[in-house]
């Protein structure tokens, strides 16, 4: 009996992390550093999938990413957008905190974010919470 009920928690706690979070992201088809940014999602556990297009504009605004935090690509993992350069364990955090947002934002393409190590260059940045009037605020430092 002992066995069976250390069996079923030991389930309960390994499940979830077996189970790999899909995100859908968009981008066009030339753009390199949004490659790098999937390869991140990879190797950190992410399951990816890749729809192209030539004009990311109004995939931006189907999914209600605010113009002032636009980037590169956009993606779409829970129920929530995402903008950006994003680093894995900040959409980790979003989808184990469930707030009440639209997505989180990675505004630009700030040197040293996921996609954008280039030469080991790095600046500040910050991810940012939105909201689905467009109202945001500082979700992490980087």
């Amino acid at each position: 009996m002992l066995r069976r009920l250390t069996a079923a928690i030991l389930l309960l706690f390994l499940a979830p992390a077996a189970v790999a979070t899909t995100i859908l992201v968009h981008k066009t088809p030339w753009c390199g550093c949004c490659a790098q940014w999937i390869k991140h999602l990879r190797a950190s556990g992410f399951t990816v999938t890749v729809q192209e297009h030539q004009d990311l504009a109004p995939v931006a605004k189907q999914l209600g990413i605010p113009d002032a935090l636009r980037s590169c690509h956009s993606a779409k993992v829970g129920g929530y957008a995402i903008e950006g350069h994003l680093r894995a364990g900040d959409i980790k955090r979003l989808l184990a905190s469930k707030p009440r947002a639209a997505g989180l934002a990675v505004p630009g393409m700030p040197l040293g974010s996921p996609g954008m190590e280039q030469g080991g260059a790095k600046q500040p940045y910050s991810t940012m919470i939105f909201d689905r009037s467009g109202k945001a605020r500082v979700f992490a430092r980087h």
